[in-house]
């Protein structure tokens, strides 16, 4: 008779533990939206970090370098230009400068 053996393969993760980010490498005090939908709120590429946040009269989306952490001041420029809420961003694949929005009022800028 063949014996049948749970075989429990052992994670090579197992012995690795995460460490919580000091405060000087987080962003602090962005308005993140809560209209995103099934979207994600930000976009990341190697120079930048695009962050869709709470705007009135429309949508916007902030852009900031990746090294800038910290608080962000309340008067931080956003990009602004939809009339309603932005459900997407997303930067080009060949440019770090580029970077495309969706929103609800069906433009993409």
């Amino acid at each position: 008779a063949m014996s049948f053996r749970k075989v429990v393969r052992q994670s090579k993760f197992r012995h690795v533990f995460g460490q919580p980010v000091k405060n000087d490498q987080c962003y602090d005090d962005i308005r993140v939206s809560r209209v995103t939908w099934d979207s994600s709120f930000c976009a990341v590429n190697p120079k930048f970090v695009a962050v869709i946040v709470e705007a009135s009269g429309g949508g916007a989306f902030m852009v900031l370098p990746v090294l800038k952490t910290g608080r962000i001041d309340k008067s931080y420029p956003t990009v602004c230009g939809h009339t309603g809420p932005v459900l997407d961003i997303d930067w080009c694949p060949h440019s770090d400068h580029v970077i495309a929005s969706g929103s609800e009022d069906c433009t993409v800028m």
